[in-house]
């Protein structure tokens, strides 16, 4: 596995996050879409929505995001992929900057403000030297994206250095003590089909991670509650971690297939807010 920023940002253009049947296709199941159209975007927010349902109360991702406290507000998104998270915010009416590592975000996702009527900055940048001054933005988030950075302590660092004292942040990386990756990661492809005979750990999560049935991505890591909350504490004294867990039923349904269906909702809950895939980190900067 080539570990290396160039083979990153060519992975990721070739194969943008689309949540299609392919990884990077625009092909669902009930056929394809041309992408950059009204249409294609529609298709791929509503199966994005649907993977995060639990995250939605009157707005898409309103439990999570501060929308009403951001209003007019300067708000950067590290990782823009697409530009769903980014639409929603500014359809919330803040002040949106987007950046991304990849040509195909960056142009997707203009093409889609373009489509809606909305403004925002979207520039190709690399996270780990942002071009903003010092304490430029009044909120920043990143969603799945840094745990693909080889050097995630150096875009934690410029996430806070443009942030504003006392300005809120949030960031989803996966989680390495979840029951998808012990069992599809460790388990199955680790143990079962002997991968780590040959593989490093980190390669192994990388070839099985984002786009594993073609044949992975150039690196991907997850993290430990404790590793991400001690990455932050340099930055931020009020920071808290949240197990998402919306992937559950789709991994209880890997591991006990006619099963899983039986099992009660509170109990597939309890597990999910214990052993989810992703952890969102959550806080403010210090003052």
């Amino acid at each position: 596995m080539i570990d290396n920023k160039k083979d990153i940002q060519k992975w990721w253009a070739e194969n943008p996050m689309t949540y299609g049947e392919t990884h990077g296709q625009v092909d669902f199941k009930e056929g394809s879409y041309e992408m950059g159209t009204g249409e294609f975007f529609d298709r791929i927010d509503q199966e994005f929505y649907s993977w995060n349902t639990p995250l939605h109360i009157d707005k898409p991702f309103d439990k999570i995001f501060p929308y009403e406290k951001y209003y007019g507000k300067n708000v950067l998104e590290i990782g823009c992929g697409l530009g769903t998270m980014l639409m929603n915010w500014a359809k919330n009416g803040a002040i949106c900057t987007g950046v991304d590592l990849n040509p195909t975000s960056i142009d997707q996702s203009k093409k889609r403000f373009t489509i809606h009527g909305l403004t925002a900055d979207i520039r190709l940048e690399d996270a780990n030297h942002l071009p903003f001054e010092d304490n430029s933005f009044d909120y920043v988030w990143s969603w799945g994206v840094l745990h693909h950075s080889p050097n995630l302590d150096l875009s934690i660092k410029e996430l806070f250095r443009v942030l504003k004292p006392g300005g809120g942040f949030g960031i989803m990386l996966y989680n390495r003590k979840s029951f998808y990756q012990w069992y599809m990661t460790d388990y199955v492809e680790g143990f079962l089909h002997r991968e780590l005979n040959f593989l490093t750990p980190l390669e192994l999560n990388s070839r099985y991670g984002d786009g594993h049935r073609e044949e992975g991505n150039p690196h991907t890591w997850p993290v430990t509650k404790k590793e991400g909350l001690d990455l932050l504490k340099p930055f931020s004294k009020e920071s808290n971690v949240r197990i998402l867990g919306t992937d559950l039923d789709c991994v209880l349904n890997l591991m006990t297939p006619g099963v899983s269906a039986f099992i009660p909702k509170p109990i597939i809950q309890a597990f999910a807010r214990r052993w989810g895939w992703s952890l969102w980190f959550h806080g403010t900067k210090n003052i």
